[in-house]
């Protein structure tokens, strides 16, 4: 027989670390959800990941920033030049497989948390025997990294940027399983997971082959809309599990080094 309990807990909440939605969403996202980040380019999908991450690496966790195709260098300069001072993040670069060993063992012995950024796009430049005609070879490239950080230097975040660069790399052949699988992964490994995902502006799809948006436990939807003379940038969350959730559009702004949404619905507040 299997054990209910049907007590009413308070989850544990990571923050969007945006001010005037995380109070729209009992505080943020439910720990160990897997969250889709959707929108068209430009919306600032990268941004507003890395932005929770960053915090979260200050407050004391370890987080893993995979990118398979903007290289760390592009990355990290985007990032100070958006005023993160990446001199506090406990900063730790992973572009080459041989040095993973090295790199958890300095996580181990620093302590307090850290910022990993997994720069899959000079891995794969160092790699010559994986063919990216085998779909499941750098799939499983990714996935031994992150398991490896999990179980040696105890892992609390996971971003994968993107899943549409995922699809170019691993062919998936059956996408409903192989992304299943994948999904189940990650809850596994009991890790808070941001899954970017590109969309086609004024698209109602927000992935591409919208089974992942069954599959995640949370989808936030960026976008760019015309406003008078202007492109205004406006975040929703499309879909949250557990949390009591405010489902209207807001006007998104990055200023004075943070995020900041407006309530402002369809008309967005200027």
């Amino acid at each position: 027989m299997i054990n209910i309990d049907s007590g009413n807990k308070e989850l544990k909440r990571i923050p969007l670390y945006i001010q005037g939605l995380d109070e729209n969403i009992q505080g943020g996202v439910p720990e160990g959800h897997i969250t889709l980040i959707s929108g068209s380019a430009g919306t600032m999908k990268s941004s507003l990941a890395f932005n929770v991450l960053y915090h979260e690496a200050l407050k004391g966790k370890i987080c893993v920033y995979c990118s398979l195709e903007q290289s760390y260098k592009s990355l990290i300069k985007q990032m100070i030049n958006m005023n993160f001072d990446m001199t506090k993040a406990s900063l730790v670069i992973i572009n080459d497989l041989a040095e993973l060993r090295t790199v958890i063992s300095k996580l181990k012995s620093k302590g307090g948390g850290g910022l990993v950024m997994v720069d899959m796009g000079c891995i794969r430049k160092e790699i010559k025997d994986v063919k990216t005609a085998d779909n499941k070879s750098w799939l499983n490239v990714i996935k031994n990294v992150i398991k490896r950080i999990k179980e040696e230097a105890n892992c609390n975040l996971f971003c994968l940027d993107s899943l549409s660069a995922l699809y170019v790399l691993s062919r998936f052949e059956n996408p409903r399983i192989e992304l299943f699988y994948l999904f189940e992964f990650l809850r596994d490994l009991d890790v808070t997971s941001f899954l970017i995902s590109e969309s086609q502006p004024q698209s109602s799809r927000y992935s591409e082959f919208e089974i992942e948006e069954f599959l995640c436990d949370a989808i936030i939807h960026l976008r760019l809309t015309p406003f008078r003379r202007n492109v205004v940038r406006e975040i929703s969350v499309v879909k949250m599990r557990s949390t009591a959730c405010n489902n209207d559009i807001f006007s998104l702004e990055f200023k004075h080094s943070r995020f900041q949404a407006m309530y402002g619905g369809q008309n967005p507040l200027l």
